[in-house]
């Protein structure tokens, strides 16, 4: 087995669930520190974070990731346990496979190598690796970011690990994410008896109507580099359990990933104006935004480019389209930003998985992108 497989394995048997590193992040240090990189671990409430840097001088190229995964979900629907990191016909399973601890182990050993090839090479190395990116990203790469940047560590480029490839690894990268905006609508309505409607007024009725405007409305076209605007519903709650009472009161959870050709004022503005068309008695808890970012073509993107023909004949595609992640904090320090990863068809799901041939290509590719960058 490769030493990136043999690598990724270990890091699946961390039950890390958010926002729980499980030693994952220890187990990183350990491997890279012989090669020249001193960790820094910060921690904040119970999110560990750790960075790990080779070398003080510019450029300074980060690989950035998460050592938490999401929940299993009803580990009996597995065909092998989530974290047992099975490997069968050539496929990696588990939990965290191909988001993102495949990525983790081919930061690795690509680093590993890139230095062993290279102990002389240009500029720094680092990784800024969190356990708060599939959870609520509040003590994570955000705080990180904050200290780096009290620090006057200037980050130069970013690559981070996520599962962007669609069929084949390196097929797709991610060069910027539209932004995300969510919260919480309460409607008010008058509790009462359903035999008698006309001494109640139903907020549910009333709430259907606001979401059926929201839902069909076209909030912008997008543009050559971002798909449109969407508009989802995640939640809906109200009714006292009983079937024969109007309830008083129905609260939705909704959320905005929005282009850049709108912005967080725009959409309160119209959201508020179409709810103001049905019901007035209603109020909206938003959520902080996360804002759209993207890396125009130039350097980091000709330099993944070109390190993923070199590994894999492709030529990838730049794609802004899929949720959010902790790029957007890097972005904003003026780093340029790119997410490269495995196949993504598996994230998230019962029986996540990742191909074994793909993790050594995932470690060459970042392999290659070190030289692109820093001889």
């Amino acid at each position: 087995m490769s030493s990136t497989l043999e690598f990724a394995r270990t890091l699946i048997r961390q039950a890390s669930v958010t926002p729980e590193d499980a030693g994952c992040q220890d187990l990183i240090a350990e491997a890279l520190q012989p090669a020249g990189f001193k960790p820094d671990f910060l921690t904040y409430g119970e999110v560990r974070n750790v960075w790990l840097r080779r070398g003080q001088v510019h450029p300074l190229l980060v690989f950035a990731g998460h050592t938490d995964v999401v929940p299993t979900g009803p580990i009996e629907k597995w065909h092998h346990p989530p974290f047992d990191a099975v490997v069968q016909d050539n496929i990696l399973h588990g939990r965290g496979a191909a988001d993102m601890k495949g990525s983790l182990a081919a930061m690795v050993t690509g680093c590993l190598q890139f230095v062993a090839n290279h102990p002389d090479h240009r500029g720094s190395i680092a990784l800024l690796l969190t356990s708060d990116e599939e959870g609520p990203a509040v003590n994570g790469t955000v705080k990180v970011v904050e200290v780096l940047c009290n620090r006057k560590e200037i980050i130069d480029w970013c690559i981070v690990g996520e599962p962007t490839s669609r069929e084949q690894t390196g097929d797709v990268i991610k060069n910027g994410r539209r932004g995300s905006l969510g919260g919480k609508l309460t409607i008010h309505g008058v509790q009462g008896h359903v035999a008698y409607p006309h001494l109640a007024d139903n907020p549910i009725h009333r709430a259907a109507d606001i979401v059926t405007r929201l839902a069909t409305q076209t909030w912008d076209e997008g543009n050559e580099f971002f798909p449109p605007t969407t508009f989802q519903v995640s939640n809906l709650n109200s009714g006292t359990g009983a079937t024969n009472v109007i309830p008083g009161q129905a609260e939705i959870d909704f959320n905005f990933r929005y282009s850049p050709e709108s912005t967080v004022e725009s959409i309160k503005k119209r959201v508020n104006a179409l709810c103001q068309q049905v019901w007035t008695n209603y109020e909206i808890d938003w959520s902080k935004p996360n804002l759209p970012f993207q890396t125009q073509s130039g350097e980091l993107v000709d330099a993944v480019s070109a390190a993923i023909y070199a590994v894999t004949g492709l030529t990838t595609e730049l794609s802004t389209e899929g949720g959010t992640s902790d790029g957007r904090f890097i972005a904003t320090t003026g780093a340029q930003v790119i997410e490269l990863g495995p196949v993504n068809r598996t994230i998230h799901q019962i029986d996540e998985q990742v191909a074994v041939a793909d993790l050594d290509k995932l470690a060459s590719i970042y392999q290659k992108l070190l030289e692109n960058l820093l001889l």
